[in-house]
């Protein structure tokens, strides 16, 4: 084996490596979402209110700025939900007794999760009542 030859295997070894890292990290994103609609209620509530939006959408024929609107609100409300879920859980291993600081971190998070899905429901309102009429 010649020296380019040696080269070109161990780019080849690299790139095999780093995409197996990638592959790895969407199993773990995965099970996170899993995680995330399996254990929370609120998130089952998202599911069902993004399933709804997206199905009437397909239905009055949206606008492709209306779903770049939607699209947009529903990814906020669910990163949202994702973060205030994995804070909890983080705050839950920290601490399992009452300790005033967790429990406002907590409270913000939702409050974060709460901001989005009232914006997030303005606009779908907004953009769906257009289609009522």
């Amino acid at each position: 084996m010649n020296l380019k030859a040696s080269a070109d295997f161990k780019t080849q070894i690299m790139i095999m490596s780093y995409l197996s890292s990638r592959f790895r990290s969407l199993g773990h994103a995965f099970r996170g979402i899993r995680t995330l609609v399996t254990t929370q209620p609120n998130a089952r509530l998202h599911l069902l209110a993004t399933s709804s939006v997206i199905a009437a959408g397909f239905f009055m024929h949206l606008r492709r700025w209306e779903w770049i609107a939607l699209l947009l609100c529903i990814g906020m409300v669910w990163m949202a939900e994702s973060l205030n879920t994995a804070l909890e859980f983080l705050a839950n291993e920290v601490s399992t007794e009452k300790r005033e600081l967790l429990g406002k971190a907590k409270d913000v998070a939702a409050g974060g999760v709460l901001i989005t899905a009232l914006v997030s429901i303005v606009v779908a309102m907004m953009i769906l009542r257009n289609h009522l009429r």
